[in-house]
């Protein structure tokens, strides 16, 4: 674990404290870990979406059948 020092909006941190203080989470430290986690995961699963978004459905079926052809030996 690494410490870092944040500035964070009065009003997100008083939400924070709530969330605390009904124990969905045990500590500021650990709401603030799993939204960045959360907002990391997001990120990396639009990046992958908008990498699948630019395959040629044709071509990797192609892709995939030739791949196959030389498996089976056709």
């Amino acid at each position: 674990m690494a410490t870092v020092a944040i500035t964070i909006d009065e009003p997100i941190l008083a939400r924070i404290d709530e969330l605390v203080a009904e124990q969905v989470f045990s500590s500021r430290s650990q709401a603030i870990e799993a939204a960045v986690e959360e907002n990391i995961e997001r990120l990396e699963h639009g990046r992958l979406a908008r990498e699948c978004a630019k395959l040629d459905p044709a071509f990797e079926k192609a892709l995939s059948e030739e791949g196959l052809n030389k498996i089976i030996g056709t």
